[in-house]
């Protein structure tokens, strides 16, 4: 007996054009499930847009009357976006100061949260306010680095017993984390004691 074939997922219709209404609707309900920054949410209200006219293409809608409502729908999601910085709804410096406070005590170096913020459209100018504001140093976030990996202080081994090479490669890891090679070392010269205690009082600070 032939399996049965699934029926065929039926396509989205493409609906009105976006507007700035129903960008703000969408715009509210983003931001009451994700952190945001204007930059963000204004590419993800741009993508709704252009998901638009992707699907109005596919129903064949002539392309002058998609270009023209394409356009006026990634301007009003540039009006949206710019609204809801303007109403405080979402807070770029808040936003970045917060992610930086986050990936600081998962274990990434600053290197690592500069790139993350400006990849999140954190403005160049907010970064290293937001680094400053993180608590605990480069050392404690790449103990925390190497606590996440289960090495260094926190591995089975020793780490006055390593194999130079094991050694070695851990430190690479870690450059290539972002550490500088003397935070990297000083952090995996730690005993677990040490280790602990530093981690103890970062999250206290």
């Amino acid at each position: 007996m032939s399996e049965s074939k699934r029926p065929a997922r039926r396509a989205i219709p493409a609906g009105p054009a976006p507007t700035e209404t129903s960008l703000r609707e969408a715009a509210l309900a983003h931001i009451a499930r994700f952190a945001a920054t204007e930059s963000g949410l204004r590419a993800v209200l741009r993508r709704r847009v252009d998901r638009w006219a992707l699907r109005a293409r596919d129903e064949g809608m002539a392309e002058e009357q998609i270009a023209r409502a394409r356009a006026e729908g990634r301007r009003a999601a540039d009006a949206v976006a710019a609204r809801m910085t303007e109403l405080g709804a979402i807070n770029d410096q808040a936003f970045a100061e917060s992610r930086a406070r986050r990936l600081r005590r998962a274990g990434r170096s600053s290197q690592a949260i500069a790139a993350h913020l400006a990849a999140k459209g954190v403005a160049r100018d907010l970064v290293d306010p937001a680094l400053d504001a993180a608590p605990g140093e480069e050392l404690d976030a790449a103990i925390a680095f190497l606590r996440r990996r289960r090495a260094g202080p926190f591995g089975d081994t020793p780490v006055e017993e390593m194999e130079p090479q094991a050694r070695q490669k851990l430190l690479a890891a870690m450059g290539r984390a972002g550490f500088e090679h003397e935070t990297a070392r000083r952090a995996l010269d730690l005993s677990r004691e040490e280790a602990e205690e530093r981690l103890i009082a970062a999250r206290g600070a």
